[in-house]
C-alpha cells in the first residue's frame, strides 16, 4: 500500500521535474527573444507566466515539506557540523526543518578556515593524536588529515546504539584543545553527543581551492562512520569540481559512508536532507538532487 508520505513525495518531485521543464522552456523562450526582436513582447509574457509557475512550484513544496518530513526523526539527536563556506541562511533553515522532523538538536560545531588551509595539515595530524581520549581508538585505514580528524570528532560527538563513548570530561577536554589549535569553534556547554550527523558546506570550490573540499569529504565520511546516519549538504553547484558533495560522489568508498544532497539553498534540498538522514539511519545512504551524480532529486521519488 502507497503511504501518504510516499504519495507526497511523489507530488514534490513531479512538481520538481516540472519546475525544471519551466527553467529549461524560460531559458528557450529568451534565447528565442534575442533571435525574434519584433516578438520580445509576447517572449516577455510567455517567460513570465513560466516564472509564475515555478514560483507556484517552489511555493507547493514549501507548504507540503513540513508534512512530508513530520515525525521523520522524531526522537533521534543530530549533531550539525558547518563548513567554513556554510551560508548562515543554510544551517538556520536545516535547523528548521529538523525541528518539523522530530529531530532534538545536540549541538553545532563549527570547522575553521584554518583547518582547511593546506598549510595545516601536520599542525593537524599532531593535535588530533594529542586529543584522543584514552581508552578510544582511531581506524588505521583512516590516514590523511581529514579522515583522521573527522575519526575523532565522530568519537568524541557520535554515538551508535548503546555505545557510551568517551566521558564527558575527555570530550570537553579534546573539544577543547581542538579549539585552542583554532580548527573548531563551538559555544561552551552547548555541544552533547547525537545520534545522527549533519554536515552543511557551501557551493562550488573555486580552482584554487586545493585539497579543502577533499579534506572536508573524508571528515564527513569519516563522522559518518561514527554515527548512526549521515549527509553532506551542499549548495547548487557543489555536485561539481572538487567542492565535498563532488569528491564523496565520486568516491563509492566515502559515498557509502555518507549521503549527500546538492541543493540545500533550495525548498526541496531540505525536504531531502532530512529524508537523505532518515535514509542514511536506515543504512542506505544514497546522493540526492539537481547535480552530476545524485540518483534523484529527492529520496523516494
Amino acid at each position: 500500500m502507497i503511504s501518504l508520505r510516499h504519495h507526497a513525495i511523489s507530488l514534490v518531485a513531479v512538481f520538481l521535474a516540472l519546475a525544471l521543464g519551466l527553467v529549461l522552456g524560460a531559458g528557450f523562450f529568451a534565447d528565442r527573444g534575442r533571435d525574434s526582436s519584433g516578438s520580445d513582447a509576447s517572449v516577455r509574457s510567455e517567460r513570465d507566466a513560466l516564472n509564475d509557475r515555478v514560483n507556484a512550484g517552489d511555493a507547493f513544496i514549501s507548504a507540503i515539506g513540513p508534512r512530508v518530513v513530520r515525525g521523520v526523526l522524531a526522537g533521534r539527536s543530530v549533531v550539525i557540523l558547518t563548513a567554513p563556506d556554510a551560508a548562515q541562511t543554510d544551517v538556520a533553515a536545516v535547523k528548521a526543518i529538523l525541528n518539523q522532523s522530530g529531530a532534538q538538536f545536540a549541538g553545532q560545531l563549527g570547522l575553521t578556515d584554518d583547518l582547511v588551509a593546506d598549510a595545516s595539515a601536520e599542525k593537524l595530524t599532531s593535535i588530533v593524536d594529542q586529543s584522543i581520549p584514552g581508552g578510544t581508538t582511531l581506524r588505521p585505514e583512516l590516514t590523511d588529515s581529514g579522515g583522521r580528524l573527522g575519526d575523532l570528532l565522530g568519537a568524541l560527538l557520535l554515538r551508535k546504539g548503546t555505545e557510551s563513548g568517551p566521558a564527558a570530561p575527555d570530550v570537553a577536554a579534546a573539544l577543547q584543545a581542538l579549539r585552542q589549535a583554532g580548527f573548531v569553534d563551538f559555544v561552551d556547554n552547548a555541544v552533547r553527543p547525537g545520534q545522527l550527523a549533519v554536515v552543511v558546506t557551501g557551493g562550488a570550490l573555486a580552482s584554487d581551492a586545493g585539497a579543502r573540499g577533499s579534506l572536508v569529504a573524508r571528515l564527513a565520511a569519516a563522522v559518518g562512520g561514527r554515527s548512526s546516519g549521515a549527509v553532506l549538504l551542499g549548495r547548487t553547484g557543489s555536485a561539481r569540481g572538487g567542492s565535498p558533495v563532488a569528491v564523496v560522489r565520486s568516491d563509492p568508498g566515502l559515498a557509502t559512508t555518507v549521503a549527500s544532497v546538492d541543493d540545500i539553498d533550495t525548498e526541496q534540498g531540505r525536504v531531502a536532507a532530512v529524508l537523505a538522514l532518515a535514509d542514511a539511519a536506515a543504512g542506505k545512504p544514497g546522493a540526492y538532487g539537481s547535480g552530476p551524480g545524485a540518483d534523484a532529486v529527492v529520496p523516494g521519488a
